[in-house]
Protein backbone atom coordinates (compact mmCIF):
# COMPACT_ATOMS: atom_id res chain seq x y z
CA UNK A 1 0.00 0.00 0.00
CA UNK A 2 1.38 3.42 -0.95
CA UNK A 3 1.72 5.87 1.93
CA UNK A 4 -0.43 8.84 0.87
CA UNK A 5 2.01 11.30 2.47
CA UNK A 6 4.80 10.07 0.16
CA UNK A 7 2.45 9.84 -2.83
CA UNK A 8 1.40 13.49 -2.40
CA UNK A 9 5.04 14.47 -1.86
CA UNK A 10 6.24 12.66 -4.97
CA UNK A 11 3.42 13.95 -7.18
CA UNK A 12 4.42 17.54 -6.36
CA UNK A 13 8.02 17.05 -7.45
CA UNK A 14 9.42 18.91 -10.40
CA UNK A 15 12.98 17.66 -10.72
CA UNK A 16 15.32 19.99 -12.57
CA UNK A 17 19.07 20.24 -12.84
CA UNK A 18 19.03 23.13 -10.38
CA UNK A 19 16.86 21.48 -7.73
CA UNK A 20 18.68 20.38 -4.61
CA UNK A 21 17.53 17.54 -2.37
CA UNK A 22 18.17 18.10 1.33
CA UNK A 23 18.38 14.97 3.48
CA UNK A 24 17.72 15.32 7.19
CA UNK A 25 20.02 12.51 8.32
CA UNK A 26 18.19 11.00 11.29
CA UNK A 27 14.84 9.50 12.22
CA UNK A 28 15.18 10.45 15.89
CA UNK A 29 12.24 12.25 17.49
CA UNK A 30 12.96 15.82 18.60
CA UNK A 31 16.11 15.96 16.43
CA UNK A 32 17.48 19.31 15.31
CA UNK A 33 18.33 18.02 11.82
CA UNK A 34 14.85 18.53 10.29
CA UNK A 35 14.77 22.07 11.67
CA UNK A 36 18.23 22.83 10.28
CA UNK A 37 17.08 21.35 6.94
CA UNK A 38 14.21 23.88 6.87
CA UNK A 39 16.59 26.74 7.66
CA UNK A 40 18.87 25.53 4.86
CA UNK A 41 15.92 25.33 2.47
CA UNK A 42 14.96 28.89 3.36
CA UNK A 43 18.52 30.11 2.71
CA UNK A 44 18.49 28.34 -0.66
CA UNK A 45 15.15 29.95 -1.48
CA UNK A 46 16.65 33.36 -0.67
CA UNK A 47 19.18 32.61 -3.45
CA UNK A 48 16.42 31.57 -5.87
CA UNK A 49 17.28 27.86 -5.66
CA UNK A 50 14.55 25.20 -5.51
CA UNK A 51 14.89 22.37 -3.03
CA UNK A 52 13.03 19.46 -1.50
CA UNK A 53 13.56 17.94 1.95
CA UNK A 54 13.65 14.24 2.72
CA UNK A 55 13.17 13.77 6.46
CA UNK A 56 14.30 10.27 7.43
CA UNK A 57 11.77 10.34 10.25
CA UNK A 58 9.17 9.84 7.50
CA UNK A 59 10.70 6.64 6.13
CA UNK A 60 8.40 3.62 5.97
CA UNK A 61 8.85 1.90 9.33
CA UNK A 62 9.56 -1.44 7.66
CA UNK A 63 11.89 -0.25 4.88
CA UNK A 64 14.91 -2.21 6.14
CA UNK A 65 13.03 -5.47 5.64
CA UNK A 66 10.98 -4.48 2.59
CA UNK A 67 13.17 -2.18 0.45
CA UNK A 68 16.78 -3.35 0.76
CA UNK A 69 18.88 -6.09 -0.84
CA UNK A 70 16.68 -8.82 -2.36
CA UNK A 71 13.64 -6.58 -1.78
CA UNK A 72 15.11 -3.65 -3.71
CA UNK A 73 12.38 -1.85 -5.63
CA UNK A 74 9.52 -3.68 -3.89
CA UNK A 75 8.42 -1.03 -1.35
CA UNK A 76 6.34 1.54 -3.24
CA UNK A 77 6.57 4.21 -0.52
CA UNK A 78 10.34 3.88 -0.32
CA UNK A 79 10.60 3.84 -4.13
CA UNK A 80 9.19 7.36 -4.29
CA UNK A 81 12.10 8.60 -2.17
CA UNK A 82 14.51 6.39 -4.07
CA UNK A 83 13.37 7.92 -7.36
CA UNK A 84 13.68 11.45 -5.99
CA UNK A 85 17.25 10.71 -4.94
CA UNK A 86 18.05 9.07 -8.26
CA UNK A 87 16.71 12.02 -10.27
CA UNK A 88 18.42 14.68 -8.15
CA UNK A 89 21.72 16.17 -9.31
CA UNK A 90 22.77 17.72 -6.00
CA UNK A 91 22.31 16.70 -2.37
CA UNK A 92 22.74 18.46 0.97
CA UNK A 93 23.12 16.08 3.91
CA UNK A 94 22.32 17.48 7.35
CA UNK A 95 24.32 15.07 9.47
CA UNK A 96 24.04 14.74 13.25
CA UNK A 97 26.82 12.95 15.05
CA UNK A 98 25.76 9.76 16.82
CA UNK A 99 28.28 7.64 18.71
CA UNK A 100 31.26 8.95 16.79
CA UNK A 101 29.69 8.66 13.33
CA UNK A 102 26.42 9.40 11.56
CA UNK A 103 23.09 7.65 12.25
CA UNK A 104 22.73 4.10 10.97
CA UNK A 105 19.36 4.94 9.44
CA UNK A 106 21.13 7.27 7.01
CA UNK A 107 23.43 4.45 5.88
CA UNK A 108 20.47 2.07 5.54
CA UNK A 109 18.62 4.73 3.51
CA UNK A 110 21.64 5.11 1.22
CA UNK A 111 21.93 1.32 0.89
CA UNK A 112 18.39 1.30 -0.53
CA UNK A 113 19.30 3.59 -3.42
CA UNK A 114 19.91 2.50 -7.01
CA UNK A 115 23.63 1.78 -7.17
CA UNK A 116 25.75 3.23 -8.64
CA UNK A 117 23.65 5.78 -10.56
CA UNK A 118 22.01 7.53 -7.61
CA UNK A 119 25.32 9.00 -6.44
CA UNK A 120 27.78 8.61 -9.32
CA UNK A 121 28.99 11.92 -10.78
CA UNK A 122 26.58 13.89 -8.60
CA UNK A 123 27.42 16.62 -6.10
CA UNK A 124 26.93 16.82 -2.35
CA UNK A 125 27.33 19.34 0.43
CA UNK A 126 27.53 18.22 4.06
CA UNK A 127 26.58 20.02 7.26
CA UNK A 128 27.50 18.46 10.59
CA UNK A 129 25.89 19.12 13.93
CA UNK A 130 26.37 17.94 17.46
CA UNK A 131 25.60 18.77 21.04
CA UNK A 132 29.31 18.50 21.83
CA UNK A 133 32.35 20.35 20.58
CA UNK A 134 33.16 18.35 17.43
CA UNK A 135 30.25 19.54 15.30
CA UNK A 136 29.91 16.16 13.66
CA UNK A 137 33.45 16.13 12.27
CA UNK A 138 33.81 12.35 12.47
CA UNK A 139 30.36 11.84 10.99
CA UNK A 140 31.22 14.11 8.06
CA UNK A 141 34.50 12.28 7.51
CA UNK A 142 32.79 8.88 7.45
CA UNK A 143 30.02 10.07 5.13
CA UNK A 144 32.53 11.75 2.81
CA UNK A 145 34.41 8.44 2.49
CA UNK A 146 31.20 6.61 1.54
CA UNK A 147 30.08 9.27 -0.94
CA UNK A 148 33.54 9.35 -2.54
CA UNK A 149 33.40 5.57 -2.90
CA UNK A 150 30.02 5.99 -4.64
CA UNK A 151 31.53 8.51 -7.08
CA UNK A 152 29.99 11.64 -5.58
CA UNK A 153 31.85 14.94 -5.69
CA UNK A 154 31.74 16.37 -2.15
CA UNK A 155 32.11 20.10 -1.57
CA UNK A 156 35.14 20.90 0.59
CA UNK A 157 33.28 23.46 2.75
CA UNK A 158 31.62 21.42 5.51
CA UNK A 159 30.23 23.57 8.33
CA UNK A 160 30.45 21.87 11.72
CA UNK A 161 27.70 23.22 13.95
CA UNK A 162 28.87 22.34 17.45
CA UNK A 163 26.90 23.04 20.65
CA UNK A 164 23.83 23.23 18.44
CA UNK A 165 21.44 23.79 21.36
CA UNK A 166 23.33 26.99 22.29
CA UNK A 167 23.35 28.28 18.70
CA UNK A 168 19.88 27.42 17.47
CA UNK A 169 16.53 28.31 19.05
CA UNK A 170 14.46 26.00 16.87
CA UNK A 171 13.92 28.58 14.16
CA UNK A 172 16.96 30.83 13.89
CA UNK A 173 20.65 29.98 13.91
CA UNK A 174 23.31 32.13 15.49
CA UNK A 175 24.73 34.77 13.17
CA UNK A 176 27.99 32.82 12.82
CA UNK A 177 26.29 29.53 11.92
CA UNK A 178 23.96 31.19 9.44
CA UNK A 179 26.92 32.90 7.77
CA UNK A 180 28.69 29.53 7.48
CA UNK A 181 25.67 28.01 5.75
CA UNK A 182 25.30 30.99 3.41
CA UNK A 183 28.98 30.72 2.50
CA UNK A 184 28.56 27.01 1.76
CA UNK A 185 25.47 27.68 -0.34
CA UNK A 186 27.31 30.31 -2.38
CA UNK A 187 29.97 27.73 -3.24
CA UNK A 188 27.52 24.87 -3.71
CA UNK A 189 25.14 26.51 -6.19
CA UNK A 190 28.12 27.03 -8.53
CA UNK A 191 29.78 23.67 -7.75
Amino acid sequence: MVNSKFHTFASQLDITDSMITIISGTNRNDAKSPQIAKVYQSLLSDKGVDSKIIDLKDLPIDFIGTALYENSGKNESFNELRNLMHDSKKFVFIVPEYNGSFPGVLKAFMDGMIFPTTFKNKKAALVGLSSGIQGGGLALSHLTDILNYCGTHVLAQKPKLYHIEKNFDGEKLSELYESLLVEQIDFFVNF
